[in-house]
């Protein structure tokens, strides 16, 4: 399946990684701490979207007359992340097709998360050695929906763009992913990977 491809690139949560709760649980305790309000099908729409840009959109969207220090707020919500991390994480069916494709093609991670966390989570679920490169969105100046994660991944695989097969759960990684010219795959719809980041 998908063997038509020289090069693989997996979006980590929600795809590679299940860690719908990891996430929804430091979401909740950071946005209580600084006041902003939880909207569940706000904060679905937003999966992929880095922490301070996402915290950002919020006190835009909430109109909210706050001032805060985006780098702490995003140290306190990886704190969380790093505490909690062995307590909800876990591979996705994914991994199988990773373990697969090991030394036959390039892969990459693609992700909206910060590299030094993306790493300790995919070390945590045993995937890193899997994985060629990480792309983190501190790597990039444009995060996802911009298709410049996924570009980077192509480049460092030295593979061209529409050689490359993405899978991703988020509609702003398939975005990115369709915006790079990559094939993409929805993996909530072909692998039926449960996301349950803020359902009920």
């Amino acid at each position: 399946m998908y063997s038509n491809f020289d090069a693989i690139i997996f979006d980590m949560d929600g795809t590679l990684v299940d860690s719908g709760r990891l996430h929804q649980n430091a979401w909740i305790l950071t946005l209580n701490k600084y006041g902003i309000p939880i909207e569940p099908a706000l904060m679905r729409s937003l999966a992929g979207v880095p922490t301070i840009d996402t915290v950002e959109y919020l006190i835009e969207h909430f109109s909210l007359d706050i001032q805060l220090d985006m780098k702490q707020v995003n140290e306190f919500k990886e704190a969380i992340v790093r505490k909690t991390m062995k307590q909800y994480v876990k591979p996705t069916r994914l991994a199988q097709f990773a373990e697969e494709n090991k030394c036959i093609r390039p892969m990459s991670v693609g992700t909206g998360a910060y590299t030094d966390e993306a790493i300790i989570l995919l070390k945590t679920c045993g995937l890193l050695n899997l994985i060629d490169y990480v792309v983190g969105a501190d790597q990039v100046k444009k995060p996802k929906p911009s298709p410049e994660t996924f570009l980077r991944c192509a480049e460092l695989m030295q593979v061209k763009p529409e050689r490359c097969i993405v899978f991703e759960d988020a509609q702003t990684g398939i975005q990115a992913a369709k915006s790079a010219g990559m094939f993409v795959v929805d993996v909530l719809d072909k692998f039926q990977i449960k996301n349950d980041y803020f359902l009920a």
